[in-house]
């Protein structure tokens, strides 16, 4: 999939998100960006928990590709809400790189559980 397309969906969010400015309207859109925040940020660290559990090897890949999923999408919201000013700077500046950091930390760690594993050297 094309890069653009993302950006373009990413500024259509910005603009909808920005489209008026009184309060109520402001409230709304900051308590949806808040409340996706929140829930891509735990659901991270749920996935990988239960990660840990996994009862096979296919399990694990799966509950870190969901992982992954999440991480990807959390870097979407931060990166919302700091656009459409529901971040301040600072809250911006500790939340974006360890998003990113942790969504490639996560995204290795599933390619790797996706390959197959190596055959036993006798």
């Amino acid at each position: 999939m094309r890069r653009e397309i993302h950006e373009r969906a990413f500024r259509l969010a910005l603009r909808v998100a920005t489209l008026r400015r009184d309060a109520v309207y402001a409230r709304m859109v900051g308590d949806v960006v808040l409340r996706q925040l929140i829930r891509a940020a735990t659901s991270v660290g749920a996935n990988l928990e239960e990660a840990t559990a996994a009862q096979s090897r296919a399990d694990f890949a799966s509950k870190v590709a969901i992982a992954t999923k999440e991480a990807r999408e959390l870097q979407y919201w931060v990166r919302l809400a700091r656009e459409s000013g529901h971040l301040r700077e600072e809250e911006w500046a500790s939340l974006g790189p360890e998003a990113r950091e942790i969504a490639q930390v996560v995204s290795t760690i599933a390619r790797s559980a996706s390959r197959p594993p190596e055959a036993k050297r006798s």
